[in-house]
């Protein structure tokens, strides 16, 4: 059965043509991979976003990181921030699986490259997470090395969305949501480029949804003044030529995104972005004492901010339209925001 979209009801975002796809896959030679964990009071898992299909560690995507609400418990983001690349898969997962799936990234990249700590230099995994612990019995501790790396090896340009991999127990704005994933096309000197997005959402406070025509959307039974907390990873890809300091501007207007959608970043959330470009690579094994990189005309730097804001404000979206109700621990139960979206319109018929 076709996973529903927020564009097939009506609900897409901006003006910019989608890639084929309306997926992070669009950039060329991205993959995502989910693995999926749902028994007993178990509602939880891992997904894994792979820049390219050569060794990550011998050839690094610049990348850039920025942090909207730093209430979250990510690894890797510290050296990020300092040298500019990524050098392993980008995994997602719950908070209290990070150490998990750490370890996991360090022994994938130990079998693919025997020198690490050895030879040369040590790895940086990146994990990134939210707190399923509403849905999902968080402690545990029900994933795995080898769900991680099971994550790593079903990755593939078919992306799917809701409730699924680390999305499994995620809920946003009072509904039920999990994994999303939006691009825009960008045209430039007569070539198409993608910027595509993939989120990770469980942030939100109930009743402060808005869509894109305005509407503000509540669940059916909402409790009056609950707290903003929760978290959001946006993981953005790109072929076009960036430096780290332009992906670093272009992923803060994720923020614009998140702004449109009613978030305000509550004292208790996570919310983290990282984004890199697959058309600028760092050689580990360089011998040459000077390179060259290309970078975007600054002039036209604005194509790229509109696309991220669009582009993330519509992935968020995607997740809460694709997933569908769900109850979880202790009977913790989260509805779909498609089915308040069918009540309202049944409601707003009867005369």
């Amino acid at each position: 059965m076709k996973t529903l979209r927020a564009r097939d009801i009506g609900l897409a975002c901006g003006t910019l043509p989608t890639g084929a796809l309306n997926s992070i896959a669009d950039v060329p030679g991205v993959l995502v991979g989910h693995l999926t964990l749902m028994h007993d009071d178990i509602r939880t898992g891992v997904t894994a976003i792979v820049p390219h299909d050569g060794n990550l560690y011998r050839r690094k995507p610049i990348a850039a990181a920025h942090v909207l609400n730093g209430f979250g418990k990510s690894t890797g983001l510290v050296q990020v921030e300092e040298l500019g690349v990524i050098e392993t898969p980008i995994l997602l997962t719950n908070t209290l699986s990070v150490g998990t799936c750490f370890t996991a990234l360090v022994r994938h990249a130990v079998a693919h490259n025997p020198d690490i700590g050895r030879e040369t230099a040590t790895v940086n995994p990146i994990v990134m997470e939210c707190n399923d612990g509403y849905l999902n019995d968080i402690q545990a501790l029900a994933v795995t090395e080898e769900d991680a790396c099971a994550a790593i090896e079903a990755a593939s340009s078919q992306v799917e969305i809701g409730s699924v991999g680390a999305g499994c127990g995620m809920r946003a704005f009072g509904f039920k949501s999990g994994i999303g994933t939006s691009s825009r096309r960008i045209d430039l000197d007569e070539q198409s480029f993608h910027l595509g997005l993939l989120v990770l959402a469980n942030f939100g406070r109930p009743g402060d949804l808005r869509l894109p025509d305005g509407r503000k959307i509540a669940p059916v039974s909402t409790r009056a003044n609950a707290p903003e907390k929760g978290s959001i990873i946006i993981v953005a890809a790109t072929d076009i030529p960036l430096s780290d300091r332009q992906l670093k501007r272009v992923i803060r207007r994720s923020g614009a995104g998140l702004a449109r959608l009613g978030s305000f970043w509550g004292h208790g959330s996570g919310d983290i972005a990282l984004g890199f470009t697959t058309a600028n690579m760092i050689a580990h094994d360089e011998q040459a004492a000077l390179t060259e990189l290309r970078a975007l005309n600054e002039n036209r730097i604005d194509l790229l901010f509109e696309a991220m804001a669009d582009a993330t404000q519509e992935a968020v979206l995607d997740s809460l339209v694709a997933a569908q109700p769900m109850t979880g621990r202790a009977g913790h139960h989260m509805p779909a925001l498609r089915d308040t979206l069918v009540h309202l319109t049944r409601k707003a018929e009867i005369p």
